[in-house]
């Protein structure tokens, strides 16, 4: 079995995190996208963030339409950071002999080295870049990342630009305003202004 991993804080979901994973469960046929939305990113320690269940839900609403996609609470550890090396470490023992491929954004692969354990991914899946192998710049990427590139570690896999930023739906949001038609989905939508989320 091939097993995509997507993690996030997902704050809120948008088109921006399902369009380009669909793109990429399909170049590389996947069986299966598991998103991990996480309760403490590590590298966002002092930003205010909707509650952790909730932005959990709204992935699982985001979703349930496509049963390729799914979503795991693995990461929902509210009293410690997670980090993506561990992640990836249980979710190899949980699909013992599939194979696992961490998808990132562009930003995400260029600040691998300042994740934790970080050489260590690429021996627990391959990391596959949703952005065009010219638009990582290769020739200016860490030397470790850009030879990773080179010995053909790392899947790219081009997917059309989606123009959303998660920062300025939750200014809108705070505003009492809507997201922009179709940047978020409907059931997400009607999640979050039942509960004020952003407000």
């Amino acid at each position: 079995m091939k097993v995509g991993i997507f993690g996030g804080s997902f704050d809120p979901i948008h088109r921006g995190h399902i369009e380009p994973v669909k793109a990429a469960l399909e170049a590389l046929d996947l069986d299966r996208v598991v998103y991990l939305p996480t309760a403490r990113p590590p590298h966002k320690p002092d930003r205010r963030m909707a509650p952790a269940w909730a932005r959990l839900v709204m992935v699982e609403l985001a979703l349930l339409g496509d049963a390729r996609l799914q979503v795991s609470a693995h990461e929902m550890t509210l009293d410690r950071p997670a980090y993506t090396v561990d992640s990836l470490e249980h979710f190899a023992r949980e699909y013992p002999g599939s194979e696992l491929y961490l998808l990132l954004g562009l930003d995400s692969f260029l600040e691998l080295p300042s994740w934790r354990r970080w050489q260590e991914l690429v021996e627990l899946a391959t990391p596959v870049v949703m952005a065009r192998v010219e638009a990582a710049g290769v020739s200016n990427l860490h030397p470790e990342l850009a030879a990773w590139v080179r010995d053909g570690r790392v899947r790219f896999v081009a997917n059309r630009p989606v123009d959303v930023s998660a920062t300025e739906l939750r200014e809108r949001l705070v505003q009492g305003q809507d997201p922009a038609p179709g940047t978020v989905p409907e059931a997400v939508v009607q999640y979050l202004r039942k509960y004020s989320l952003y407000r």
